[in-house]
């Protein structure tokens, strides 16, 4: 991408959370200080490329999962970042075509790109809105107009909050969040992890994102689980207790061939709300 294709509102000079993971995933919207910046990260961590695929895939086999098997028709997709192919809106049309989608991103180039993409797609909008605003997300009329917040709904947080500080307190967050919508619906989430990397890579790859859009703040998994507090986990896969996994695990047919280096760099799960 050049300067000339910037949309108003993006510097182009400091790298993108949003666009260093479309680089990861073999997107274009992407610039040069983008690109230095996941090859330094690329250099630092080498499975952090698969780590995204591994993310990539959580999200569709949830999103397929929670239409096809959890019966839920409408979904809330917030920090969606660029799309590329099999969107959460596409993965859950392929459970049930009757599927609504509505996505949220606070990076202008995220907007702007997606809704050229999304304009003739049935059911699935895309707004402007942050993670730490969930009033003005939650109250946001053409959500209210897109979807019935009386019936159960997917909350999509997928490789996001691991972009929220302590001081913002993602817990929280996700509460006021859930305490919104019906029982029966259901949150999905992955996030980057301390606990199967070393400490020094991890240090580095932080320090990569510290000068990016959105800091880096990996957690353990004891405090992922605590992102799910009210919820009930199920079980990411045949045979396996209710709980978190890596997420190149959840839903996969074969778990230990999905248990990749890269898998282990976040930790996932759904959980329902009672």
């Amino acid at each position: 991408m050049t300067t000339d294709a910037v949309p108003p509102g993006v510097d182009p000079t400091i790298p993108s959370a949003g666009r260093l993971y479309d680089y990861y995933l073999g997107g274009t919207e992407h610039f040069e200080v983008d690109r230095r910046a996941a090859e330094l990260v690329r250099m630092a961590a080498p499975e952090l490329e698969d780590a995204a695929w591994a993310n990539r895939g959580f999200l569709q086999r949830s999103a397929k999962w929670l239409a096809a098997e959890a019966g839920i028709r409408q979904f809330i997709d917030i920090g969606a970042g660029l799309p590329t192919r099999n969107n959460t809106h596409e993965a859950a049309q392929a459970g049930a075509s009757d599927v609504r989608t509505v996505y949220f991103d606070n990076d202008p180039m995220v907007i702007a790109h997606a809704r050229s993409l999304i304009a003739d797609t049935p059911h699935t909008i895309f707004l402007s809105g942050d993670l730490r605003d969930p009033d003005a997300i939650l109250n946001d009329p053409e959500l209210r107009d897109h979807l019935d917040l009386s019936q159960p709904v997917a909350l999509m947080l997928v490789a996001v909050c691991h972009f929220i500080a302590d001081e913002d307190d993602p817990q929280g967050l996700i509460g006021r969040y859930m305490s919104e919508f019906a029982s029966g619906s259901y949150l999905a989430l992955s996030h980057g992890t301390t606990e199967k990397t070393s400490p020094v890579i991890a240090e580095q790859v932080r320090e990569i994102y510290e000068k990016a859009t959105e800091q880096l703040h990996l957690r353990s998994k004891a405090e992922i689980a605590n992102l799910f507090a009210g919820l009930e986990l199920v079980s990411p896969y045949e045979g396996a207790e209710p709980g978190l996994t890596h997420i190149g695990l959840w839903g996969a047919d074969d778990p230990e061939a999905a248990d990749s280096d890269g898998s282990r760099w976040a930790f996932c799960g759904v959980a329902r709300k009672p």
